[in-house]
Order: structure tokens, then sequence, then C-alpha cells
């Protein structure tokens, strides 16, 4: 999954076409079209975001890895814990689903 999710966050981070933190993807969930959250977040957050990210049928990616990891996966030198996609295509989405499940 590392390499797909990689690419796909750097471009993102890039073009300037994601969001970034915790609360700042609670209030996008509605425009986003995925999910990544490190595993190392606070269980009540990460229940939080997943809850609202099932209401609105958004897919969300478990990052396994912490923040730190997650960050430095985007490029960046401090921690992400979540990062929402609002501008990703459907077919992007469909092959990291498929990565991360197997």
């Amino acid at each position: 999954m590392q390499k797909l999710l990689e690419k796909t966050l750097k471009d993102a981070i890039k073009e300037n076409q994601c969001i970034l933190g915790t609360k700042q993807v609670l209030n996008s969930i509605s425009n986003s079209k995925l999910l990544v959250l490190s595993n190392s977040m606070q269980t009540e957050i990460r229940e939080k975001i997943e809850s609202s990210a099932k209401k609105s049928k958004i897919p969300t990616l478990t990052f396994d890895g912490t923040s730190v990891n997650l960050g430095k996966l985007c490029g960046l030198q401090f921690r992400v814990s979540s990062i929402s996609l609002p501008q990703i295509s459907q077919s992007d989405v469909t092959s990291l689903k498929k990565e991360s499940e197997s």
C-alpha cells in the first residue's frame, strides 16, 4: 500500500488538494472522497471521524503507522494524523482500498 499511497498523498499535497488535521478533516468530510487516518490517533477522535465518514459514505483507510510516519510519507516535517482527499479520482480510491485489503 505504501507506494501508491505515498504517491497519491505527495501529489495531493504538491497540488494543494488535501486537507490535513483532525478538526479540518471533520469539517470537510462531506466534501471528501477518501480519508486517511494514522493508527496512532486517539480512539475517540478516530471513532468520531469514522462514524461521520460512514454517514456520508466516505471510505476511510487506516495508515499502518504513527502520525509521525504519515507526516514523513507526505514529505512533511510534522505529524499528520488525518488527511482528507477531496480531489482524488474514483479509480485511485478503488486501487488504494484494494491494496490496503491485501
